[in-house]
């Protein structure tokens, strides 16, 4: 277990920040993704906006293991 002061604020960014970024990315994916399979060069776009979708994974991983914000 790590510092709980560091899982607090993993829980404030994941609130206020990831939640809304993941959000705003699943919009964009999902009416790019179609078109992916057309355009190719559209691809390293819409692996971006995956990335996106998935921090609220990475923050909550780095939350429950009170992992410090630079690491």
């Amino acid at each position: 277990m790590g510092n709980a002061g560091y899982s607090i604020v993993w829980l404030i960014i994941l609130i206020f920040v990831t939640f809304w970024l993941a959000g705003f990315c699943a919009f964009f994916y999902i009416i790019l993704l179609p078109f992916t399979a057309c355009f190719d060069f559209l691809q390293p776009l819409a692996d971006l906006l995956l990335q996106g979708i998935q921090t609220p994974l990475a923050c909550t991983k780095a939350m429950m293991e009170g992992r410090p914000l630079m690491s």
